[in-house]
Order: C-alpha cells, then sequence, then structure tokens
C-alpha cells in the first residue's frame, strides 16, 4: 500500500513538473497578430514563418480581411500589425484618430488579368479608358476590342479593398467610383484568380504577386506591362505601394517582425513570392 502510494506521489509529482516547465514555455511565447490585405497576405505569411522559425519566442499570427479590417483592428486594439494595399485614408483618421505609424514593405502593383483563352486570342494590351468602359457597363463584348464575339463577364473586388480603391481612383477616376457592369466580387485577389480562371471570358484586377504563375493573361495598360522596373519607377499605371500598420508605437515583438521583414531576409522571401522588394 505504502509502494503504491510513493509511486503515485512520484507520478503526480513528475506530472506537476512536466506541466509546469509546458506552462512556463507557452507563457514565454508572445504572440503579434497580424491582419488586413489579402495582397499583403502572402507576404506576412511567408516572412512571418521564416520569423517564426529564427525568433521562437515570438510567433507571429496572420489573418486576412482586406486592408480596412487591417486598419480598424489596430485603431481598436484587436492586432498590432495592419497590412495595408493603400494610405490610410482621411475617413479612417478621423474615425480612429491620428496614431496611426507607416512602415513601407514593398513595392506593388494591380495586374489587369483576362483568361487565357481570352488573351491567346489576342486581347493582350488596353487603354486605361478602355478598361473603364468594360467596368462603366460601356463595352459589354470582346469583339469591340479585337477579341472573340463572347460577352465579357467581369470581376471586382470588394468594398473596403486596398485593391479595389487603387483601381477604382487609377482606372474610373474616383475611389467610390460604381462599377455597374460588374458580374462578381471577390473578397481577395485569390477569389478573383480563381473566378478569372474558372471562366473563358473573364476580366478582373489583383495583386501582382497572384499572377505569376502564367495561369491568367496579363494585360498591358496603355502599352505598358507591369514589371518590377516599370512599378518601382511608376510608369505602369497601376503602381502601389504596401505597408505594415501600427496604432501608435508598436510592441517591442511587433517591431522586431517589422524590422525582419523588410530587412535582407525579408527581401529575399518577398522576390521568391513575386513581390517587388524596396
Amino acid at each position: 500500500m505504502k509502494k503504491t502510494l510513493r509511486k503515485s506521489v512520484i507520478v503526480l509529482t513528475i506530472f506537476l513538473s512536466a506541466w509546469s516547465i509546458f506552462v512556463s514555455a507557452s507563457s514565454a511565447v508572445e504572440t503579434v497578430n497580424v491582419a488586413g490585405s489579402t495582397t499583403v497576405l502572402p507576404l506576412a505569411e511567408a516572412t512571418g514563418e521564416a520569423f517564426n522559425a529564427a525568433y521562437p519566442d515570438i510567433k507571429i499570427s496572420v489573418t486576412s480581411g482586406g486592408t480596412g479590417v487591417g486598419i480598424k483592428n489596430i485603431a481598436e486594439g484587436i492586432s498590432d500589425i495592419g497590412m495595408a494595399s493603400r494610405e490610410v485614408t482621411s475617413d479612417e483618421k478621423s474615425n480612429y484618430g491620428d496614431k496611426f505609424q507607416e512602415n513601407l514593405v514593398r513595392y506593388d502593383g494591380i495586374a489587369i488579368a483576362v483568361s487565357k483563352q481570352i488573351y491567346d486570342a489576342g486581347v493582350t494590351s488596353l487603354t486605361k479608358d478602355r478598361v473603364k468602359q468594360i467596368y462603366s457597363g460601356e463595352i459589354g463584348n470582346w469583339n469591340e476590342l479585337g477579341g472573340r464575339d463572347e460577352e465579357i463577364y467581369v470581376v471586382a473586388s470588394e468594398q473596403g479593398s486596398g485593391t479595389r480603391d487603387t483601381f477604382n481612383e487609377g482606372i474610373m477616376g474616383d475611389k467610390k467610383a460604381e462599377t455597374p457592369s460588374v458580374d462578381t466580387v471577390e473578397m481577395s485577389s485569390a477569389g478573383i484568380k480563381t473566378a478569372i480562371t474558372g471562366a473563358n471570358n473573364a476580366i478582373g484586377y489583383l495583386g501582382i504577386s497572384y499572377v505569376q504563375d502564367g495561369k491568367v493573361g496579363v494585360l498591358a495598360v496603355d502599352g505598358v506591362k507591369p514589371t518590377t522596373e516599370t512599378i518601382k519607377d511608376g510608369s505602369y499605371a497601376l503602381s502601389r505601394k504596401l505597408y505594415f500598420y501600427t496604432f501608435g508605437d508598436p510592441k517591442s515583438a511587433a517591431q522586431e517582425y517589422i524590422n525582419f521583414a523588410i530587412g535582407g531576409e525579408g527581401q529575399k522571401i518577398a522576390e521568391e513570392n513575386g513581390f517587388i522588394p524596396l
């Protein structure tokens, strides 16, 4: 009986010691929550994974939701870093206060992409005005653009998306412009790509990192293709910058991750994932 009791006490002691070590180790890991732009998402995931391996005491947790969500989350203290594919707006500053701190992480371009069938049939370049006419409903068939006799299936990004704001401002002339011909609204660049590849007559706009595999046809806009050079020098019409925002001074773990993302290793990871380094 005494031996059994002694064994039980030893087992319990070992269990409690192991549990204490586990709890101590778990509590030592600090989480940095990152949310926002679906364009920036693949970059944050890739650099976050590498950062987690290099800094095991810090965990980078990444979710999407769109630029507007990222901005809102950091202002409300839900997230530490907001991913954004545009600058914070005056309305957002008015709503939340002007404590936003901007960190440029990459250059980017919005690709105007079409189904491969449309591209292979001869539509490889459009002017900004032609793209505007498609989204405003003035042009509805590819044969009006030198393509085959096929109705145009128009795909757009959801409201609040930084990609949508940049497209509307650069093509339609106003961030809040109406695009009445849109057939499908998607929540992310990944969703837009799926919609384009799933049809044989589609057009849409998405982050340049999503078109590297050649599954969609990437159009020249006003005769200029989106490349590293044309995006960085601004000659491509839909060039933009990508950001990590914080609200006020970031906590030290978040700053460590930002430094990593914009540093040498982060630049290398960005290039490997189709992003344009600083």
